[in-house]
């Protein structure tokens, strides 16, 4: 890999030239020498980020917007028409096209790493489903971090005991399947371009005490982090005092899931007993307003959590319950929606920064999410000379406060260029949208009740 030579390069206020050696930042300063080999760009009038961190996704959703049967839905109806519903007729194409188009999203977006929670296995069926995810990131060349999901048993998970799914995986089975991947593609450097996270569907209801136990020792033993969703919505709390005789996160807690390893999608219904269990215990949390407000799910406490000391990141969850994966537009709306309900101080614009991307960065573990000498060569380049940015006097944070549609003119991730003025390298976008459109009516002719 070349060196990388990254001059005029405005960011955290100022404007010096960036070096990129062996995908490292190695040196930041003004006129540095021009190293023998090295390509030199030019970032004059380009605002540079460190890319974004999303850490929560459900990629196989990226070509399921606005479906009219569950647009007016709750979670759990939304999941039996929407996603459960798509869920038997996807295929490895149909997923490799879906997870295209989520990673392109992203990429457009100014977001260079993707924590995907995938959860379409069966215990005669999946791998083919994750490989295609698999191979797409590397194709598109993100940063990837795969939140290997499943079900061990349904238990009260009313989404997949209404939808006629049969998901579940016996114990043994997700357990060889994680250990293969663990051996065979997981990589645990601090640069890792690939990593395997333990990651159960839903921490109440998608397996049995004693399983979590088990999984939670797995990934112990292999210095794997942890992921699962937890109180999307009420009855989380309401199922673990029923069966349990506890709150969900003291659940948590009895099972082993609590910890600075594990994040939780959600959280939306956190009440001051659980907030302090999980900032006692460094739980973080993937917090996905756009979604939560689109099933009117409710608002994560995130203002409270990080006043409590919580690591807080954002995702952009599944984009067949926020019609977007775009990480500018969860930023955007983390910062206005806290303001609405907490008053006009409660967010400020580089705290959403924070959490958009040295959040994520470290609640994965990464060596991401900053501009410095050693971090990875992570870096977006945003265009502002588009009017929608006209008049902006906070240009470090016009991405947050302007909003979508942002301009990306270059992404680099680990040192490589991914996107090139405006375009994705390597990638026909057009023939991915034709191929797009006919997975869409393929689906749409199967799904009954669409």
């Amino acid at each position: 890999m070349s060196d990388t030579l990254i001059r005029h390069a405005s960011f955290e206020g100022s404007t010096k030239d960036i070096l990129v050696s062996d995908g490292v930042i190695s040196a930041i300063a003004n006129d540095l020498a021009v190293p023998l080999g090295a390509e030199v760009f030019d970032a004059k009038g380009l605002l540079v980020w460190p890319g974004m961190v999303n850490t929560h996704h459900h990629l196989a959703q990226s070509i399921l917007k606005g479906m009219p049967s569950g647009i007016n839905s709750n979670l759990n109806d939304w999941l039996i028409k929407v996603p459960f519903s798509a869920w038997p007729h996807f295929d490895a194409e149909t997923m490799y096209v879906a997870a295209m188009i989520g990673f392109s999203e992203l990429l457009r977006s100014g977001c260079t790493t993707c924590a995907d929670h995938h959860y379409l296995y069966q215990e005669d069926y999946g791998p083919e489903l994750e490989s295609a995810v698999l191979r797409a990131a590397e194709d598109i060349g993100i940063r990837f971090v795969l939140c290997r999901g499943g079900a061990t048993s349904t238990g009260s998970h009313l989404g997949l005991n209404h939808s006629g799914l049969i998901v579940n995986e016996d114990l043994d089975t997700m357990l060889r399947r994680l250990q293969d991947r663990l051996h065979n593609w997981h990589d645990p450097a601090p640069e890792s371009m690939r990593r395997l996270v333990v990651a159960p569907t839903s921490l109440v209801h998608g397996a049995e005490p004693d399983h979590l136990r088990v999984l939670a020792d797995f990934a112990n033993e292999h210095n794997l982090r942890r992921h699962s969703h937890l109180l999307e919505v009420k009855r989380d709390e309401e199922i673990t005092q029923q069966k349990y005789g506890m709150s969900a996160a003291s659940y948590a807690e009895d099972v082993g899931w609590l910890g600075p390893d594990v994040w939780y999608a959600h959280l939306v219904h956190t009440d001051e007993e659980a907030l302090a269990k999980f900032a006692d215990s460094g739980t973080g949390i993937a917090h996905c307003p756009t979604s939560n407000c689109r099933l009117g799910s409710g608002i994560a406490p995130v203002t409270a959590m990080a006043a409590a000391g919580m690591p807080i990141s954002l995702g952009v969850d599944g984009s067949a319950s926020a019609e977007s994966g775009s990480m500018a537009n969860e930023a955007m709306l983390t910062w206005l929606l806290h303001r609405a309900i907490d008053g006009a101080s409660s967010t400020s614009l580089e705290q959403v920064k924070q959490w958009s991307t040295v959040g994520g960065a470290d609640l994965l573990g990464l060596n991401i999410g900053r501009i410095c000498v050693g971090a990875c060569a992570d870096l977006v380049f945003f265009d502002l000379s588009e009017p929608r940015y006209a008049g902006v006097w906070m240009p470090e944070y016009a991405p947050i406060v302007c909003g979508e549609p942002v301009q990306v003119s270059r992404t680099m991730i680990n040192g490589r260029w991914r996107v090139i003025d405006g375009q994705l390298v390597d990638i026909d976008t057009k023939k991915l949208l034709l191929k797009a459109e006919e997975k869409i009516r393929r689906l749409s002719n199967r799904i009954v009740g669409v």
